[in-house]
């Protein structure tokens, strides 16, 4: 049992680092190797599932060479790679180190897999393990920060890691493929859903917010130990397997199916379902056997590497095991590069997830009955309490910004507006660039800052809520409003009390991303109220954004019924296009105007005015900048306002 304990730690610890690896490799295909959209979707797919593909080798290496050697090679590659991707400068020597880490990766785990019949005690508590700690961090990665604390831990958990690899574990048994088929799709399932501190803070400040709009939560981390208790509780101390055969699947399809559904009031009973309910996937899967083995036998083969009742060597059930493995990655790869290159393609995704959860559900279900008893060498309930307490580290370790109506300011005679586009936070070098995106807003303190490409969450770029991360770091609360889904869009962080928020879809007009309009109203004191609205234009392939500024426009006017209005974003039109002379017909002035031309994409040689801000002619406009930044792919825009009184 100890070797056993030892061997699920040892997984749980490589999962928490191949999950880190993931988390800089996924982004860095569209920050460095697509190069801000440059490069088709399709060669970026292709790229991304090339090494998935290639990880389909590992078995035969394994047969040719030995598991141990294959795991103990790739596991010092993961370890150092892992601590190789902390001090990267970024750019392409970044892509490639996570590129390979990521092939290290799974290599390893597929050498863990040929040498295990029991992965999911050690898979179930490395997705718990790293949804924990990046509660813990606030979902800010280690490898992003960095500082000393950063390498403190980081060196920590790779010397655990390569000190379980180094213990031998004793033979394994002649079952395990089924439930390591389900180790991609459960990395898929949890990053994108079901253990995403991001998403559980997006689905808290839902719940606070109105009328589609999401604002700053208090302790927007609390759904995640509740989220991670449920999953570890279904793994690692399971129904009895006729109950969870069926329930299972079924809970994990009704949270999956609740997250397609796109609705923002819908993501923390989703989220909660879709953990338990994988959780008691993969329980089910465990204890299930990969064909009828009778227990003399396969304890005979077990030992001498000879057959067993069904004609399979133990080298023959190592690759069924190995192969289990890389092709339920190679799921996840597939399941990923289908479901988000729909924001570049434009056709429906919403069943890939749940295709996905379908396919773990039909794994389960026609599991084939186990006689024999699974030990579990993880103690289910100290385990997940452990865990949980961990995770509950992440909504006690401080609150958020809080309700908008306790952020009152002093009553000023003039308002500083910055607009930015922030790319999900991504800087030109593809890394996470918090101090970067901080340092190009804050110093002109402003009262209303306006940003588009706002990720709240997405697998895709690391999983990382970076609204609510900058939004701690200037200290100013937010409001959010979805744009392509739930987790994607434009937000307004101000320092002003907020009412009466909405949100306007616009239309496609054949763009593949989505597009909306979000307004709300600041009370500036003494009577003085203006309304603000927050949009990211997505123009057709070869036109200009002509319909959405006529929206827009439409829609921004009608919301301010006469009061001062701020319209900004990232508008994708230059002055003179149509699109830009729909804003000005409407009424509205370019606050920018004094300093034209005033470039701000791309960020390293601005040669586009697409950033903007439009002004009622009560408001005069002056010391507009684009300030220099590479935090982003565009340039921030600030103008400061001077205020009519008594209005």
């Amino acid at each position: 049992m100890r070797h056993r304990r030892i061997a699920a730690g040892g997984l749980a610890l490589g999962v928490v680092l191949l999950t880190d690896v993931l988390r800089v490799w996924l982004p860095g295909i569209i920050t460095i190797f697509g190069q801000a959209a440059s490069t088709p979707a399709e060669l970026m797919g292709a790229f991304a599932l090339g090494w998935f593909v290639l990880a389909l080798a590992t078995p035969a290496l394994i047969r040719r060479v030995g598991a141990r050697r294959v795991t103990l090679v790739a596991a010092v590659l993961l370890a150092v790679l892992r601590l190789a991707l902390t001090a990267s400068p970024g750019g392409r020597p970044q892509l490639w180190l996570a590129t390979a880490g990521l092939l290290a990766g799974l290599v390893w785990l597929a050498g863990a897999a040929a040498a295990t019949d029991q992965p999911v005690p050690g898979l179930a508590l490395g997705l718990a393990l790293g949804a924990a700690g990046h509660a813990v961090l606030d979902t800010y990665d280690l490898v992003w920060r960095g500082d000393v604390l950063a390498w403190l831990v980081s060196a920590v958990l790779v010397l655990l890691f390569l000190a379980t690899q180094a213990v031998r574990s004793g033979p394994p048994g002649p079952g395990g493929a089924r439930a390591w088929l389900l180790a991609g799709p459960a990395l898929l399932l949890a990053g994108m859903l079901a253990l995403s501190p991001a998403v559980a803070r997006t689905a808290s400040s839902y719940l606070w917010g109105e009328d589609g709009v999401a604002v700053s939560p208090v302790f927007g981390l609390a759904p995640v130990p509740f989220a991670v208790a449920g999953f570890l509780l279904a793994a690692l101390a399971p129904l009895p397997r006729r109950v969870g055969r069926l329930l299972g699947p079924v809970v994990l399809l009704t949270g999956v199916v609740l997250f397609a559904l796109d609705r923002g009031r819908l993501l923390l009973p989703a989220l909660l379902l879709a953990a338990v309910g994988l959780g008691f996937c993969l329980s089910t899967a465990a204890r299930a056997s990969d064909g009828p083995v009778a227990g003399g036998t396969a304890t005979s083969a077990r030992v001498s590497g000879g057959p067993g009742t069904d004609g399979t060597t133990t080298s023959d059930r190592a690759a069924r095991r190995a192969y289990a493995a890389t092709g339920g990655l190679l799921v996840f790869a597939v399941a990923a590069v289908a479901y988000y290159s729909a924001y570049d393609l434009g056709y429906p995704h919403s069943w890939v997830p749940v295709t996905v959860a379908g396919l773990v559900a039909a794994v389960v279900v026609t599991a084939p009955p186990d006689g024999r008893p699974v030990p579990v060498p993880l103690p289910a309930v100290r385990t997940t309490a452990v865990v949980a307490a961990l995770a509950l580290l992440g909504p006690l370790g401080g609150a958020d910004e809080g309700p908008l109506d306790d952020n009152r300011g002093e009553p000023r005679p003039e308002l500083t507006v910055v607009a930015y586009n922030i790319r999900m936070g991504f800087g030109l070098d593809g890394r996470l660039d918090l101090p970067g995106l901080e340092r190009a807003v804050g110093p002109r303190t402003p009262d209303v800052v306006v940003l588009s490409e706002v990720d709240r969450g997405w697998l895709l770029n690391g999983g990382h809520d970076t609204l609510d991360l900058l939004a701690d770091r200037l200290g100013l609360p937010y409001v959010f409003a979805p744009a392509a889904d739930t987790l994607w869009g434009d937000a307004v962080l101000t320092r002003w009390p907020v009412s009466a928020p909405r949100t306007r879809p616009l239309s496609a007009v054949g763009a593949p991303t989505g597009a909306q309009a979000l307004a709300v109203t600041l009370d500036l004191g003494e009577g003085l109220r203006v309304a603000v609205v927050s949009t990211h234009l997505q123009p057709p392939p070869g036109q200009g954004p002509v319909v959405q500024a006529r929206e827009v426009a439409a829609f921004a006017t009608g919301y301010a019924a006469g009061r001062p209005l701020v319209v900004a974003g990232d508008l994708n039109t230059q002055p003179g296009d149509p699109a830009f002379g729909e804003l000005t017909r409407a009424g509205l002035v370019d606050a920018l105007a004094a300093a034209r031309p005033l470039a701000t994409s791309p960020a390293d040689d601005p040669r586009e005015q697409i950033d903007h801000v439009f002004v009622t002619p009560d408001l005069a406009a002056t010391g507009a900048v684009a300030p220099p930044s590479t935090a982003s792919d565009h340039l921030p825009v600030a103008v400061t306002l001077t205020l009519p009184r008594g209005r």
